[in-house]
């Protein structure tokens, strides 16, 4: 397969997981996101934004340790699934996700951003 066409394939399977975590994401919380972004909620921005780049994290060492689009797909997915845990397992822990993320508490979405960010290292690495 010619390597532009791989390249092409690997990004817009990439792009789409992302969009599909995003949207999974989104839905899962408590409190609306990008409604609160739009409304200047920096809390939510980090919060979110920590999420994304976490999960990208973790795609973009799937990409570099996997051989076929399955078994990326397949670590992107379980990347999704522990994502979505974390932020599960923090906010119980935590017990206070909604009230502070609506209430714009920047600290508190630093600090979500932060864990996603930090798992995503964490889960990338594991991969390799």
């Amino acid at each position: 397969m010619p390597a532009i066409l791989n390249y092409l394939i690997h990004l817009l399977l990439a792009a789409m997981l992302l969009a599909v975590f995003f949207a999974v994401y989104t839905r899962i919380t408590p409190y609306n996101e990008v409604l609160l972004i739009r409304q200047g909620n920096q809390a939510a921005a980090l919060s979110l934004g920590g999420a994304l780049i976490g999960f990208s994290i973790t795609v973009g060492s799937a990409l570099m340790h996997t051989l076929g689009y399955q078994q990326f797909f397949a670590w992107a997915f379980g990347a999704m699934v522990v994502q979505i845990l974390a932020y599960a397992i923090t906010t119980r822990v935590l017990n206070m996700a909604k009230d502070q993320i609506e209430g714009n508490n920047t600290a508190f979405g630093g600090l979500l951003g932060a864990i996603a960010i930090s798992i995503g290292v964490i889960n990338g690495a594991c991969i390799s």
